[in-house]
């Protein structure tokens, strides 16, 4: 008969031997975490990119959270909470001087658009100008206008004023009128003019076409925003959608960026509502 002694030494042993057995052996990662944030616009685009990558790759898991905007994501990614950030805005001289670096990528249409139940479906410059001026307060039918502006550093702002001196003017009187809705990120843009009666606003075309707002999309001047009408010069308005990474940028968000600058990638964005440059690298 065994010494209980004896039987209680080897099991200890035999536990103490599996313990070093493991603590020798490296860490199995179960999956690498890809995070990216930046301009709503932008994000648009990258939702049916992670979609069609996880298709193919396993392991991997994007964290994305409420959009940051340009700016705040370039934030983040020098302080490195990102790993990409997603930017419609030039890097300032100070941002390429913390190790952020442009990679170019494409535009998208930046739309007006206003609240479903109107029946309008197109504008001029002029009515355009009218309404954020307050010369003009009413629709057709009656409903009053509600413009929904931008923070007046916002890339939408900016866009919107460059489209004429009449647009820029008009935008400066919006900006100082009391009551006025003003919406900080895309997303926040977009839900306002959704369930504003009256509403008109600005849209990158990704939020249109892949987003859940339910939006009446406008021509302008009698051209409908799209990637064609953009590539071809007829549409005016447009947003950058471009990448700002630095060299701390992990292998797995690299390959990630080479498959949305792939063919297939492109193909994605373009149905997103991104005209990918051809010189895109």
């Amino acid at each position: 008969m065994k010494n209980p002694r004896s039987a209680v030494f080897s099991l200890f042993f035999l536990i103490m031997l599996c313990l070093q057995l493991f603590a020798t052996q490296p860490v199995a990662i179960a999956g690498e975490t890809i995070r990216i944030n930046g301009s709503g616009s932008g994000l648009d685009m990258m939702m049916p990119l992670m979609d069609a990558y996880l298709k193919s790759k396993k392991g991997i898991t994007f964290e994305i959270e409420k959009p940051l905007g340009s700016s705040g994501a370039i934030k983040a990614l020098i302080a490195g909470y990102l790993d990409i950030a997603v930017s419609s805005k030039p890097l300032k001289p100070e941002e390429t001087a913390q190790g952020c670096k442009m990679r170019y990528y494409g535009k998208t249409p930046l739309t007006i658009v206003t609240n479903a139940t109107n029946t309008k479906k197109n504008i001029a410059t002029k009515e355009l100008e009218d309404i954020y001026s307050g010369l003009t307060r009413k629709w057709p039918n009656g409903d009053t206008i509600r413009p929904v502006l931008r923070p007046v550093e916002d890339i939408d702002t900016k866009i919107l004023k460059g489209f004429s001196p009449g647009m820029a003017e008009a935008i400066n009187k919006a900006n100082v009128q009391r009551g006025m809705i003003i919406a900080v990120t895309d997303p926040e843009s977009n839900d306002a003019v959704a369930k504003t009666i009256g509403s008109i606003g600005a849209s990158g075309l990704t939020g249109v076409l892949t987003g859940k707002w339910k939006l009446n999309v406008l021509s302008l001047n009698g051209v409908m925003p799209s990637t064609k009408t953009l590539s071809d010069g007829s549409y005016p308005l447009a947003k950058e959608v471009n990448f700002v990474v630095t060299e701390k940028l992990s292998e797995a968000a690299t390959k990630f960026l080479n498959f949305i600058y792939s063919e297939k990638g492109r193909a994605i964005a373009e149905k997103s509502g991104v005209f990918v440059k051809t010189d895109a690298q």
